[in-house]
């Protein structure tokens, strides 16, 4: 039996595994009527996988457009289709590459710069995905795009194996990465691994896996459930009186001194219960954009 649920759970997505099918196994563990994920991890990759369950399916846009950090694991010497472990291999080629080589080549790797996306993405032209047209054996032109690395640092480098921590904005695809260094590098790569380590101020070391999920009581997963407003929480916070919690619960904007236009805040009411996401309008007021429902009554 469905039950609305509502909250955030950090998983810690296996290898091997989909991220709707982990999004579905947890979904079945809560019995939660309503559930999405926060952006998907492809199968190979492990770690941070955020989901939503229930009114916090509302705010996942949030964690969609934020930052993310990734441990990289770059197998030097061969290329594949995809980029990735999960395609077939293309050339192969020996590795003279040295520490020295590596570094002097990072920064054109940092900052913002444009990359071409993959051909074996869930980005759509002329309505299908690019993946699509890969599995055809087609390549189409696609248009490169601005991407921006914050972060971008050796962790570890022995023969032809390269480990790389990368910050990263959204639309950032680590695996064209791995195939750009590597031909920077003359030898050619592909990722060989990945691991989430966060999502915006999101971090893997509070995720929990299926394994430990599955075991726990129902009481005790329940506990592992964030709070909907944590998917929002840099954004300034908003606390309201009882009655203009009460206005902006029936759509209306309310008036506060030193507010900006444009700016976005998470909203409360005196019982410090979230009510949701505002943004100020070109009256100053605080205007509802994304209400949570109320509670069901016990």
């Amino acid at each position: 039996m469905k039950r609305r649920v509502d909250g955030v759970l950090l998983l810690d997505k296996p290898a091997g595994m989909t991220s709707n099918a982990a999004l579905q196994k947890a979904r079945r563990l809560y019995q939660a009527a309503k559930a999405g994920h926060t952006g998907t991890l492809d199968p190979f990759a492990t770690g941070l996988l955020p989901l939503c369950f229930g009114e916090a399916t509302k705010f996942s846009q949030h964690l969609l457009d934020a930052d993310k950090t990734y441990r990289a694991v770059l197998q030097l010497g061969v290329r594949t289709s995809t980029g990735d472990p999960e395609g077939t291999v293309l050339e192969s080629r020996p590795v003279r590459v040295t520490l020295a080589d590596v570094q002097a080549l990072l920064p054109r790797f940092t900052g913002e710069f444009l990359q071409t996306p993959p051909m074996h993405s869930a980005l759509k032209r002329d309505g299908r995905p690019l993946y699509s047209y890969a599995h055809r054996g087609l390549e189409v032109p696609r248009e490169p795009r601005r991407v921006v690395v914050h972060r971008l640092e050796i962790l570890d480098f022995a023969g032809d194996r390269l480990t790389l921590l990368v910050q990263c904005g959204k639309g950032f695809y680590v695996r064209t990465l791995a195939d750009d260094l590597g031909e920077a590098l003359g030898c050619g790569a592909h990722l060989q691994a990945l691991t989430r380590l966060a999502v915006g101020s999101l971090r893997l070391e509070a995720a929990t896996d299926l394994a430990t999920l599955e075991a726990l009581t129902p009481e005790q997963r329940q506990a592992r459930l964030l709070s909907v407003d944590t998917l929002i929480a840099e954004l300034p916070r908003l606390d309201l009186d009882t009655e203009a919690a009460w206005q902006l619960n029936h759509g209306q904007a309310i008036w506060r001194a030193g507010l900006r236009v444009g700016e976005h805040y998470r909203a409360y009411d005196p019982q410090g219960r979230f009510l949701g996401l505002v943004v100020v309008n070109d009256e100053g007021k605080a205007a509802p954009k994304r209400l949570v429902a109320a509670p069901e009554p016990a």
